[in-house]
């Protein structure tokens, strides 16, 4: 039962530079995939809700674009989004690679945060990959760049330091009403997560630059009594690429149709046939029209 007098909710915005554990930590907060993950930066596209609901409060998490130096219209739109999620936030949840030293553009992220007057929690991420002696001085380093509210060291992968988080998250956060039912965890839609585990696959299986240049539009998903039938077609850059991500004899395409089967089952716990179709578009990164069509809309 809630007690409403004393219920928290707010939001809560994930912000860092690519590849540093930002879906991996939503994805752990929510209990479930809803953001895709990739050792290759640049992989989420689109801002994210993960929606954390206890007896005592609701924080919802926006997961954004790694903020980088864009390099075509879908680069500029990823930064945009980014940028925007800092804007109508409680509190701004930094996340950093604690294997790496500080970088440049996290300097800049520094002193946007300052600009914003927000409260920022910075998570140290990926803890359980550093000796322990090595992790005081990277905290005194990070320190140096904002008045932190907390410093929160974790292992988003192994679900540790999660609790701590959402203790620090609450002492920001204003008393306040539910804004979703409880029993939701993201406002993605299921054909943009399937969408999304496609893609996911891609970056897994594929060389370096086809992956950047591929995005998946459901284009038709049947809900049946014992199984979900969905059409996927995958758009490419080049018509090299979409040999590449075909295989030899249709090899690699199956494989890639295997993989996002299995995980887009867990999603939807039911049996899923999934039937994928690649064609090229050229330059669609660059094309306005093709980019909202994709579903990378701003608002």
């Amino acid at each position: 039962m809630k007690n409403k007098n004393n219920f928290k909710s707010g939001f809560a915005a994930i912000i860092g530079m690519p590849n540093v554990g930002k879906s991996t930590l939503l994805n752990a907060i929510a209990g479930q995939k809803i953001a895709i993950i990739s050792d290759k930066p640049q992989t989420t596209r689109n801002k994210i809700l993960a929606i954390y609901t206890t007896d005592t409060e609701q924080i919802v998490f926006t997961d954004t674009p790694g903020i980088h130096k864009p390099h075509n219209k879908l680069g500029e739109f990823m930064v945009n989004a980014a940028n925007e999620s800092m804007k109508d936030t409680d509190v701004l949840i930094f996340v950093v690679d604690a294997t790496k030293k500080i970088q440049d553009t996290e300097r800049e992220i520094a002193k946007n945060i300052g600009k914003t007057g927000l409260p920022c929690i910075l998570v140290i991420n990926k803890v359980d990959l550093v000796k322990k002696e090595n992790l005081l001085p990277l905290i005194a380093n990070y320190s140096c760049l904002h008045e932190f509210e907390s410093i929160v060291p974790m292992s988003a992968k192994n679900n540790d330091g999660i609790g701590l988080l959402i203790e620090d998250i609450r002492e920001h956060i204003p008393e306040g009403p539910e804004f979703y039912d409880e029993d939701m965890v993201t406002d993605q839609p299921e054909k943009q997560i399937a969408a999304e585990i496609i893609r996911e696959k891609m970056l897994w299986l594929l060389d370096k630059e086809v992956p950047h240049g591929i995005a998946i539009e459901i284009t038709k998903m049947q809900e049946k009594e014992k199984i979900t039938n969905i059409y996927a077609t995958i758009f490419c850059e080049k018509a090299t690429h979409k040999g590449i991500i075909i295989g030899k004899g249709g090899e690699m395409l199956k494989k890639i149709g295997s993989m996002a089967r299995g995980d887009i089952e867990k999603m939807l716990d039911k049996k899923v046939y999934l039937e994928l179709w690649v064609k090229v578009k050229s330059d669609w990164r660059n094309s306005d029209f093709l980019i909202k069509n994709f579903g990378y809309n701003a608002e």
